[in-house]
């Protein structure tokens, strides 16, 4: 076994999830992260945690939603098994990204629907994603398996203390801020997050960040006005969608369009009232991803990047007693900040052109 598996493993367990002796952990498997996943089980092993070991394919996932008439139960049984646990693992890694690609639009809305309450109760444990290497997500990156190992690695291995300790710049930036304006090509739009709680998403729980690799400042706006582009290219439910333009008003999505899968992010907006409104503004900073992969746990990411949520708003943003943005989906749409590009707030040019202004290189 590549020593960076374990390396992948210790880091999940001890920096990402706080893994405690006594600890009740569900671990999500897919099918191309066995090695990942027995690894993580030895770590779990020795620190005294409880594991119970899950089966995710997508390639199940679609032959269970297309021979299913749509009328979906509330999943009680999930929703049990995640009131229990203390401790969420999700070992990406499967063996076709598009697996999905012919589910219909309503079915996966029924079913996302259905299953509310079971993710509302997996969200309320310690929760963690990652992703093991496989050739699936090298192909889809458009990468040879061998440099998407490294790649990953690249994304996942890094100093992690002091990657947390730039970020808590920018989260007091945000946390301080009424107003956020992103410029750039085909993008000009103007969000609210006064009185909002941005997160320094440092891949531990301890930040109330739920992604290995991450590398992103997050927070929740309030209200959206005007327009963006997301040129990053992204799959979303099996379908490949590219060059999203959406237009804001009074903070909900009035018009759409995209240069290829229109269908798809026609039925994300169609998914719920919630769908049509911001969950999140992220900040990529993580300089360990230098490159889309079509994978949105590394791309949105990537420093030089801005992203925004379709759906659902995190708690950890918002005041004490706000709910916030309610939906049955959280789907991220990627713009790269790139030349002529600017990230505002409150009138003061935080980043330029891909750049913040406390790195070399930028010009105020």
């Amino acid at each position: 076994m590549d020593d960076r598996i374990r390396e992948h493993a210790r880091t999940l367990v001890d920096w990402s999830a706080r893994v405690e002796a006594g600890d009740e952990v569900v671990m999500r498997v897919a099918e191309g992260a066995h090695d990942l996943a027995v690894a993580v089980a030895a770590e779990l092993g020795t620190r005294g945690a409880t594991l119970v070991a899950t089966y995710g394919s997508d390639e199940v996932q679609r032959a269970y939603l297309r021979a299913h008439d749509g009328d979906f139960a509330p999943a009680e049984a999930e929703r049990a098994l995640y009131d229990r646990a203390d401790v969420y693992l999700s070992l990406g890694g499967g063996r076709n990204t598009t697996a999905t690609a012919d589910v219909p639009g309503d079915v996966r809305s029924a079913h996302a629907r259905a299953r509310t309450d079971a993710r509302e109760a997996r969200m309320a444990t310690d929760w963690v994603s990652t992703v093991h290497p496989t050739r699936s997500l090298a192909q889809a990156a458009g990468m040879s398996y061998e440099a998407y190992v490294d790649f990953v690695y690249d994304a996942v291995l890094r100093d992690w203390a002091s990657l947390a300790e730039e970020m808590a710049g920018l989260k007091e930036i945000l946390d301080d801020g009424r107003e956020v304006r992103i410029v750039g090509e085909g993008t000009d739009l103007t969000l609210s997050i006064e009185g909002r709680t941005a997160v320094n998403s440092a891949a531990s729980v301890a930040y109330d960040s739920h992604n290995l690799p991450s590398g992103e400042v997050f927070t929740a706006p309030a209200t959206a006005e005007g327009e963006v582009t997301f040129d990053v290219p992204i799959t979303v439910q099996g379908r490949r969608l590219r060059d999203a333009h959406l237009v804001f008003e009074d903070g909900a999505v009035v018009d759409f369009s995209a240069a290829a899968g229109e269908d798809a992010l026609a039925d994300l907006l169609a998914t719920d009232d919630g769908a049509k409104r911001l969950g999140e503004l992220g900040v990529g900073m993580n300089r360990g991803i230098t490159r889309p992969t079509d994978n949105v746990l590394f791309d949105e990411k990537m420093a030089g990047t801005v992203h925004l949520a379709l759906g659902r708003s995190y708690d950890a943003c918002l005041p004490a007693g706000e709910s916030g943005n309610g939906s049955a989906i959280h789907t991220d749409l990627i713009t790269r900040m790139g030349e002529g590009s600017r990230l505002v707030v409150d009138g003061d040019v935080i980043q330029r052109d891909g750049l913040f202004r406390w790195e070399d290189g930028f010009e105020g």
